[in-house]
C-alpha cells in the first residue's frame, strides 16, 4: 500500500513538471512571434487642382525710348502703384519623401488691378495701367513641421498681360498697347491637410518684370506720329489663399504589412 502512494506521488509530480514546461514553451512561442511594423502610405506624394483668392499690388515704370519715324527720343513716363484683386487656379505635382516634400505647380490668376498717373515729362498728359492676369510656373520645396502642416519655398518664371494707354490733356485716347513680359518670382507659404484629400494653403509671391526688348504703342487714328517704344519695368506682390483637392498615387492613412 505505501510503494504504491509513492508510485502514485511520484506520477503526479512527473504530469505537473510536464504541465508546467508545455505551458512555459507556449509562452515562448508567443513571445517569440517576430512584430512587424506597418508602412505607411505617404500622404503628399501625388497631384492636385485648385483653387485661390486674395490681392495683388504692382509698381511699374514706364519710359519712352523711341518714336516711329523720328528715332530714338527718350522721356520719363513716370511711375504708378496699384493694388486690386486677384483670383484663379493652380495645377501641380508633389513627392514626399521623410518630411521633405518637392513639387512642380501651375498657377493661372486673373486680376484686376488698375490705376492712372501723369506722365513725369508731359504732366498734361496721363496714363493708365490695367494689369488683366498673372501665370506662374515654379518647382516648391517644403517642410512637414507636422504630418498635416507643410511650410514652403518656390520660385520659378511669370508671365504678366498688361493693357496701358494714354490720354492727351483732354481726355481723347493718345496710344495704347496691350503686352505680355516675362518675369521671375519667389514666393512662401503653409499648406495645411485638414482631410485625407483636401489642403488649403496661405501664400506670399513676389515677381519682377524687366521688358528689356520695350513695348510698341500705337497712335490713335489721325495722330502722328504713329507710334513710339516705350520700356515698360514693373514689380508685382500677390497675398492669396486657396484650396486644393489631392489625388494621391497611394492611399493616405493605410497600413501596408
Amino acid at each position: 500500500m505505501r510503494r504504491q502512494m509513492k508510485w502514485a506521488f511520484a506520477a503526479s509530480i512527473v504530469l505537473a513538471l510536464g504541465a508546467t514546461g508545455g505551458a512555459s514553451a507556449a509562452d515562448m512561442a508567443v513571445k517569440a512571434r517576430p512584430v512587424v511594423a506597418p508602412i505607411i502610405a505617404t500622404p503628399w506624394t501625388g497631384c492636385y487642382i485648385g483653387g485661390n483668392v486674395g490681392g495683388g499690388w504692382t509698381r511699374i515704370d514706364t519710359t519712352r525710348v523711341s518714336q516711329d519715324t523720328i528715332g530714338p527720343a527718350f522721356a520719363n513716363y513716370g511711375r504708378e502703384n496699384d493694388s486690386g484683386f486677384i483670383g484663379g487656379g493652380q495645377i501641380g505635382c508633389d513627392f514626399q519623401t521623410g518630411n521633405l516634400v518637392l513639387g512642380v505647380q501651375g498657377m493661372f490668376d486673373y486680376a484686376r488691378i488698375n490705376g492712372q498717373h501723369a506722365l513725369t515729362d508731359f504732366p498734361a498728359f496721363t496714363e493708365t495701367n490695367n494689369l488683366r492676369s498673372i501665370i506662374t510656373g515654379t518647382g516648391r520645396a517644403g517642410w512637414l513641421w507636422t504630418p498635416a502642416l507643410l511650410g514652403y519655398v518656390k520660385g520659378g518664371v511669370a508671365w504678366l498681360n498688361q493693357r496701358n494707354q494714354a490720354f492727351l490733356p483732354g481726355g481723347g485716347l493718345s496710344e495704347s498697347s496691350s503686352f505680355t513680359v516675362p518675369g521671375m518670382t519667389v514666393g512662401v507659404g503653409f499648406e495645411y491637410m485638414f482631410a485625407p484629400s483636401w489642403s488649403i494653403f496661405a501664400e506670399y509671391n513676389y515677381m519682377w518684370f524687366l521688358d528689356d526688348t520695350a513695348t510698341h504703342f500705337t497712335a490713335a487714328p489721325g495722330l502722328l506720329p504713329p507710334g513710339e517704344v516705350v520700356n515698360v519695368n514693373q514689380r508685382a506682390q500677390t497675398a492669396l489663399v486657396g484650396i486644393n483637392y489631392k489625388f494621391h498615387w497611394e492611399s493616405p492613412g493605410v497600413a501596408k504589412y
